[in-house]
C-alpha cells in the first residue's frame, strides 16, 4: 500500500494483510491486519522504526523506494516477534550502515529469533534519547504489552508515540487515520478484540502504561497494528474502563451439549437471567468464534460453564475455553457450572474448577443433573439464576 504522512518527515511505510485469517495460529482475523512500520527524517539522521512480517517485505521495500530512502541510520525496534522485526535482516543487507536499536532484553530475542550478528546493535536504556538532528526519540521500556522486552519510542518534538503492539488493533484498512463516525465502531471492536486476546492477562501493567501516557500527552498514538490514533481519548479511555476492576452486568455462557440435555439448561438458564434483567450472551462452542467471547470476557460480570460430562470430567471443548479463560485472567467476579451427566456429574465440576485456578471468583454452588433435566431440576436452575441474577446486580458498576 501507498506511503502514508503522519507528520512532517514521519511517514507510515508497512504493509497491509487483507485476507489473513488467522493469527499465531490462534487468534482469528476477521477485519484481516496490518503491519505498521514508520520512518522519521531528521536533519541529521534517519530512523525506521520495526518492521513488516517478512512475507509482506516486498511492500515495505517498496515504500522505502518510493520516498527514496537512500540511507538509514537506525533501526528501531520496539518488540522481537517477527510480524515487527523479520525484515530486519534485509533491511540490514540494503543499508549496512544501520545500527538496530533497542534495549537489551529485546537484543537478546533479535539475536535468538533472527540470528542477529552483536556488533548491528545499539542498546538503550529506559528514558534515554537519539538524536536524528532536529528530531529527537526517546525510549520507554514497557514490558508485558505483551512481551518482557516491549518499549515503546516517542518523537518528542512532534509528540507522536511509538507503541507497538500496544493500542493496537487487527483491522486492514487502507486510511490509516479512519475513525470517523462510520468506522469508530469497527475501530472500537477490533481494538478491543485485540485488547482481549493479547492484552488482557496483563492488565495490571497496562495501568502503569496508560500512566505513562497520560504523562507524555502525546498527539498521534501509532501502533504497529490497525489505524493510527489521532482521537487519543477515544482509545485510552476505552482502556482505563478495560483494565479498571469495573464489570457490566452481564454473563456469559460458554456451552457445549451433546444429546440437547445441556442445551436445555442453558436455555432455561439464559430466559431466567434475562428476566431478571442480566444481559447474557451463550456460546455454542463448536460455533462459536472465540474471539468474540474473549471480547465479552474483558467486562462481564459472571461466566457459567456449561458441559455434559464425557470420559470422567468435562467435554475437552468445554476445558480448551477454561484453559483459554486461566490465560486470559479476566476480571470476571462471579462463575459457576451447570450441565447434564450420565453416571457421575461431580467430575465435571472438578475438572473446570482446577483448569481455572487462576480465575479469582466466587464460585456459586453448581446444578449437575442426572440425564434429561426434570422439574425439580429446573427449581434448582431458577434458583441458580436468581443467585446469579442478584449478585451481579451487586458487583456490575459500569
Amino acid at each position: 500500500m501507498a506511503v502514508k504522512k503522519i507528520k512532517d518527515r514521519i511517514y507510515w511505510v508497512g504493509a497491509i494483510d487483507w485476507d489473513r485469517v488467522i493469527f499465531d495460529e490462534l487468534v482469528t482475523l476477521p477485519e484481516g491486519t496490518s503491519y505498521n512500520a514508520y520512518i522519521v527524517f531528521g536533519s541529521e539522521k534517519t530512523a525506521l522504526i520495526d518492521t513488516v512480517e517478512p512475507h509482506k517485505g516486498k511492500e515495505l521495500l517498496a515504500n522505502l523506494k518510493e520516498l527514496k530512502v537512500e540511507r538509514i541510520d537506525y533501526i528501531i525496534s520496539n518488540h522481537a516477534e517477527q510480524d515487527h522485526s523479520g525484515m530486519i535482516p534485509e533491511i540490514l543487507k540494503l543499508y549496512p550502515e544501520a545500527k538496530v536499536v533497542t534495549n537489551k532484553k529485546c537484543k537478546q530475542m533479535l539475536i535468538d529469533l533472527l540470528h542477529l550478528p552483536q556488533d548491528v546493535f545499539k542498546v538503550v536504556e529506559d528514558g534515554e534519547t537519539l538524536s536524528l538532528g532536529d528530531k529527537t526519540l526517546q525510549f520507554f521500556l514497557a514490558p508485558w504489552v505483551h512481551w518482557p522486552e516491549t518499549m515503546f519510542t516517542y518523537a518528542v518534538e512532534d509528540r507522536v508515540l511509538f507503541t507497538c503492539d500496544f493500542l493496537g488493533s487487527h483491522i486492514a484498512i487502507s486510511e490509516i487515520f479512519d475513525t470517523s463516525d462510520e468506522n469508530k465502531a469497527r475501530v472500537y471492536l477490533e481494538t478491543k478484540r485485540y485488547y482481549a486476546e493479547i492484552m488482557m492477562p496483563f492488565r495490571n501493567f497496562i495501568k502503569k502504561h496508560l500512566a505513562l501516557i497520560d504523562r507524555l500527552n502525546p498527539e498521534v498514538l501509532a501502533p504497529s497494528h490497525g489505524v493510527v490514533i489521532k482521537e487519543t481519548t477515544f482509545i485510552l479511555d476505552a482502556y482505563k474502563r478495560w483494565v479498571s476492576d469495573e464489570v457490566k452486568p452481564l454473563v456469559i455462557i460458554p456451552f457445549i451439549s451433546m444429546h440437547e440435555s445441556t442445551r436445555h439448561m442453558v436455555d432455561f438458564v439464559t430466559s431466567e437471567l434475562s428476566k431478571r434483567g442480566v444481559t447474557v450472551r451463550p456460546y455454542n462452542l463448536t460455533t462459536a468464534d472465540i474471539g468474540n467471547a474473549a471480547m465479552d470476557l474483558v467486562d462481564a460480570a459472571g461466566i457459567i460453564f456449561a458441559s455434559p460430562t464425557v470420559l470422567a470430567g468435562a467435554h475437552p471443548a468445554i476445558i480448551s475455553f477454561a484453559y483459554l479463560v486461566n490465560c486470559l485472567r479476566p476480571k470476571t467476579k462471579l462463575a459457576s457450572v451447570i450441565g447434564s451427566y450420565g453416571w457421575n456429574g461431580t467430575v465435571t465440576v472438578k475438572h473446570i474448577k482446577e483448569t481455572l485456578r487462576n480465575l479469582k471468583v466466587e464460585w456459586i454452588e453448581p446444578v449437575m443433573v442426572k440425564g434429561l433435566p426434570k422439574e425439580e431440576d429446573y427449581q434448582r436452575l431458577r434458583q441458580l439464576a436468581e443467585e446469579i441474577a442478584t449478585k451481579v446486580k451487586e458487583v456490575a458498576t459500569l
